[in-house]
């Protein structure tokens, strides 16, 4: 919802951009389904004589934006939100920051691949995201069960080629210095 508001108010003029993205945004405090599809139905609406871009947006993105009503609504606050995202994305750009330049691809899949992992395993032991109860009701095939566990992903990264040193050490930037790759 966060995203899609920011992007409706490319198609209105300077002025009532805030005013479009708010209207947007009422559509996510409705207590159901039914009413926030109503909402839906009249901001489009309400835009429509004015900024008939953004109407045909809301139009044509109604089914995606609103595809978090299926769900129940204890979860439509996490979906709403885009800060996990956003806290991966700070901690990719801050260790490959420290990292420096990376020799090759598999080199950069491997970080990822290290930070995502290390995210999983964060988020198996803390504090969900999402809880176990409202999980359990998205199985369709048992009642109270939250279906097989997934194992995470097999880690990609290798050993580095003989002679070689990784660089996808985290390492602080005097000690990058001293021993960033040479081929």
């Amino acid at each position: 919802m966060v995203h899609f508001a920011r992007a409706a108010r490319a198609f209105a003029p300077k002025g009532a951009q805030e005013m479009v993205a708010a209207t947007i945004r009422t559509v996510s405090t409705q207590p159901d389904p039914a009413q926030a599809r109503e909402t839906w139905r009249r901001v489009a609406d309400s835009l429509r004589g004015r900024f008939p871009r953004v109407a045909a947006l809301l139009d044509a993105a109604k089914d995606d934006v609103l595809a978090y009503l299926a769900l129940p609504r204890e979860h439509w606050r996490q979906i709403w939100s885009n800060n996990p995202h956003e806290r991966v994305n700070k901690e990719i750009k801050r260790r490959s920051d420290v990292v420096g330049s990376f020799p090759n691809t598999a080199a950069t899949l491997c970080l990822l691949d290290a930070i995502l992992a290390e995210q999983h395993d964060e988020r198996q032991v803390g504090r969900k995201y999402f809880g176990a109860e409202g999980l359990a009701r998205l199985d369709p095939r048992k009642e109270g069960a939250a279906g097989p566990r997934a194992d995470p992903p097999a880690r990609r990264c290798a050993p580095p080629a003989e002679g070689r040193r990784p660089t996808t050490d985290v390492l602080p930037s005097r000690a990058r210095a001293a021993t960033s790759f040479h081929p």
